[in-house]
Order: C-alpha cells, then sequence, then structure tokens
C-alpha cells in the first residue's frame, strides 16, 4: 500500500464523527480505519479549511483510476443518508477514505470487488 495523503479535518468534523464512533453500536466495518484516518490527520478550525478540501456535507465528485468511473457523492454522517441525494455516510469505506482529501489527491481504499484506488476531482462545499 502506498504512503496515505496528508488528510485536513476540521474541528466540528472531528468532534462529530468521534462522537458517533463513541455512541454507535456495533461500530461499522471501517470504524478502524477511520479512526486511524482521524488520528493522522491535520485538524484545522471550522472557518479555516480550504474550499478544495472534502468535509462532512462536501459535495465531491471523484474517480475510480482502474475504471475510469466517476461519481459525485455527497460525504453526510450515517442518520443523513436517507435524506440527502446522492449520500454517502463517512462510516462507509468510501466516505472514510475521502474525509479530508483535496482535489488533485488519490487514495487507496477497500472495496467489495477488493483494494482500489481513487482520485478526488472537485470537491463542492453548500
Amino acid at each position: 500500500m502506498n504512503q496515505q495523503p496528508e488528510i485536513i479535518i476540521t474541528k466540528k468534523d472531528l468532534i462529530q464523527i468521534e462522537s458517533l464512533l463513541a455512541s454507535t453500536k456495533p461500530l461499522p466495518d471501517c470504524a478502524d480505519e477511520l479512526e486511524g484516518e482521524l488520528a493522522r490527520a491535520n485538524v484545522v478550525a471550522n472557518d479555516a479549511l480550504p474550499a478544495n478540501v472534502v468535509a462532512l456535507g462536501s459535495k465531491v465528485t471523484f474517480k475510480i483510476i482502474a475504471t475510469g468511473a466517476t461519481f459525485t457523492k455527497v460525504l453526510c454522517l450515517p442518520s443523513e443518508v436517507a435524506a440527502i441525494d446522492g449520500g454517502i455516510s463517512v462510516f462507509a469505506p468510501i466516505g472514510a477514505a475521502i474525509l479530508g482529501l483535496s482535489e488533485g489527491q488519490q487514495i487507496d481504499w477497500d472495496s467489495p470487488r477488493g483494494q482500489q484506488r481513487i482520485e478526488i476531482i472537485e470537491v463542492a462545499h453548500n
């Protein structure tokens, strides 16, 4: 596995996700990976997040490198997935993988089809 890219998250997102991890039973399958991402993240003030970085509520376009397929999803909390068109939970493996990434960064993630590499194409904040 390649070296993990630098990630940036807001203090608010960190608090929300850690609180959910502490109170959710059973934990999602990707809990260990998500906790690892949180532990290595550069945490910034809510108003200091660069515009091109994926955060909760971000609309993210990403590409699966092997196939070239692109997807646009909104990263959200598990409780918000059903209410958000194109929502993807931060507790899903792909959601945990893209949290904190910047446009142009790539990361490997474990998918149902095995490990895949994705690239962040565009990030928009609402």
